[in-house]
């Protein structure tokens, strides 16, 4: 146990530290909810990641996702383990420079005990979820995080045990309504929350033997 994780262990007690460690992550999108989403879970404890995405940093990026200006044109998933890393240099990182599609969502996250859903197109979003609902892992997505004010309506959707929504369900980013860092860190910090309470719940739940 390094210094930072000692440190999370006198505020969590070391049981409960133990118990997040053991859940694997998986990340999909590496955006402004995947990157800020990953972020709070890494401070609250969890150490075995795996994040897919196959963008680079850019500067549109940056006023919403876990990047800085040094990063851009760097690979998503690698700027990203690097900032991580900064936090918990112990961190069990596994990254793939894949686009996630039909014939990949399958397998991207068959070890991981929770799908974060991070995308940015509906249909995607119903892609990820539909490969996962239905595994007895927990699922977290979004829907309806875009624009700036009313901030209270983004709220957690427990649609089934292993399966939450966090958004208010209609404001998609569209011209005029964009994507911005309040809104959008509201709703992965939602979803990062959702994850820790889980597995504080639920210390052994589905989670894979190493």
């Amino acid at each position: 146990m390094n210094d930072f994780e000692k440190s999370l262990a006198e505020v969590l007690g070391e049981e409960n530290l133990i118990k997040i460690q053991k859940a694997r992550v998986g990340i999909a999108g590496a955006g402004g909810l995947g990157s800020n989403c990953v972020l709070f879970l890494v401070r609250c404890g969890f150490r075995k990641l795996r994040i897919v995405d196959s963008d680079v940093v850019e500067m549109s990026n940056l006023n919403r996702q876990f990047y800085f200006s040094t990063q851009v044109g760097e690979k998503k998933v690698e700027a990203l383990r690097e900032n991580l890393l900064r936090i918990n240099p112990d961190l069990e990182i596994e990254t793939f420079d894949e686009r996630i599609e039909n014939g990949n969502v399958g397998t991207l996250f068959s070890e991981c005990d929770v799908v974060v859903e991070a995308l940015d197109g509906a249909a995607d979003k119903k892609m990820v979820v539909e490969a996962y609902m239905n595994s007895g892992k927990l699922v977290v997505a979004a829907s309806g995080i875009a624009g700036w004010g009313e901030s209270d309506a983004i709220t957690i959707h427990r649609i089934r045990d292993n399966f939450f929504l966090v958004g208010d369900l209609s404001s998609e980013a569209a011209p005029g309504l964009p994507p911005m860092a309040p809104r959008v860190n509201i709703a992965a910090a939602k979803q990062a929350d959702v994850i820790l309470t889980y597995f504080l719940r639920n210390p052994d739940r589905g989670l894979h033997n190493d």
